[in-house]
Order: C-alpha cells, then structure tokens, then sequence
C-alpha cells in the first residue's frame, strides 16, 4: 500500500498512529522555525484546517520558540465568521495559538465583505508584509485531489495556479463546496523553505497514489503541483 511511486527527492514518513505522526511532523516544523529565526528577524508558519492537524497543533505550539517572531496563517479559509463551526481561523486559535504559541502574529485571511471577491482588497492589506517565499507551510489534501483551495471544479483555479501573476491570494467558488473561499495561490504557496503534505487514512493513501500516477494534469489534481523535490509527506493510518 506504501508503493508510491513518489517523484524522486519526495521523502514518505508513515506512522501507525496520528499522533506519532503529530509530534514528528511538530519537531520537524520547530526545527525549521527555529533554524529560520537564527538568521531572519520574523519566520512564517502556514497551516491547513480540519480535523487532521488538531494533534500537530497541540503538540507544536508548546515549542520553545520565539513565537512572537513567527507569522502564522492558513493556507486557505471559508468565508464564513469566526464564531461559525466551519471557521478554520477559530480552529487555529482554539488548538494551535495557545499556550507559548499565543505569542504569535496571527494573520487573517477572512476580512470584512459580504463575498470573497468584495474582501479581497482587504485580505491583501492584512498580508502586505508577508515575505516571499514562506518558511514553513503545512498542506493537508481531499479525496479529489484538492489542497488549500485550489479545487479542480473551482473557475477560478487557472488563475489561482499562474504561478506569473502577482496575485497571492484568490477567491474561490467551487460548485462542489457549500462555502465560498479565499485561497493562498500557488505562487504563494510555491517555493516555501519546508514544505510537508500531513495525511491519515487509507483513502488519503489511494488519493496520493492516484495524484503520483500522472503529476503533470495539475488542474485534474491540484495536489499535483506540490509533488516535487523538497516535499515532506507525514501519513499516519
């Protein structure tokens, strides 16, 4: 099942539990954070939401970092409020910015606006000085092949995936989510100093088989694009 036939230079760390795969992938983050604020006045940390990284976030934000020096946000959000169940911000909050890890700089990618498209202005403002290329990124991926919310049914997606436009953030409207969103694009998810795809389930398994059997359809599996040298994949049964 572990047959891959991953890209060459994209290392596979498998785990008989969450939370082994938790506390590897956390030492694994605070290591590179670590190592990033040696040399840099701030470091950036970007997550993903869902149920998979709630142990990774309570093991990570008890790390002995300069936390008030890391810039953390989401790879993606669903416009909806912060007190709304569907808010990946408040998951954030409620299981990774606590404790030691309260210190940090949160930046929101939900901003004031009825839709994404009338915030986005407003989320762009709220990222003006996130340095480029990120230090840190952590993506997570559906069982069609999406990451962040870059969504192969998505219209907007060819855009979201120019890695020539200037644009870092994007709104997205896939038919098949009952929510509006806004997304990190790929040029602002490319080229992050650490970068770890965080997995668990066999069925997650099956997707990754499927994203590595043709990596170049990136739109038919946006996953694809991040399948290549450097990639760090933490799955966990």
């Amino acid at each position: 099942m572990h047959d891959l036939n991953l890209p060459d230079a994209v290392d596979a760390h498998f785990f008989d539990t969450p939370g082994d795969a938790a506390l590897a992938l956390a030492d694994a983050v605070a290591k590179h954070l670590a190592e990033r604020l040696l040399i840099a006045p701030r470091a950036s940390l970007v997550v993903s939401g869902g149920s998979t990284p709630l142990p990774f976030f309570e093991a990570l934000r008890e790390k002995p970092l300069d936390w008030a020096r890391v810039d953390v946000l989401l790879a993606d959000e669903r416009w909806v409020p912060e007190d709304d169940d569907d808010s990946n911000t408040r998951l954030v909050k409620e299981n990774l910015l606590q404790g030691p890890a309260s210190e940090a700089n949160y930046l929101s990618l939900k901003q004031p606006g009825d839709t994404p498209a009338d915030g986005l202005a407003a989320v762009e403002r709220a990222l003006a000085d996130l340095h480029l290329p990120l230090d840190v990124l952590i993506l997570g991926m559906g069982n069609d092949g999406h990451t962040a919310s870059l969504f192969p049914d998505a219209p907007e997606l060819d855009e979201a995936l120019d890695t020539d436009s200037a644009a870092i953030v994007a709104p997205m409207t896939p038919p098949s989510q009952p929510r509006k969103r806004i997304t990190l694009t790929l040029r602002a998810l490319n080229q992050a100093g650490f970068t770890a795809l965080h997995l668990k389930g066999d069925d997650k398994l099956k997707t990754l088989q499927a994203a590595c059997s043709d990596i170049a359809q990136v739109k038919e599996m946006p996953i694809r694009a991040f399948l290549k040298p450097g990639l760090q994949i933490f799955w966990s049964a």
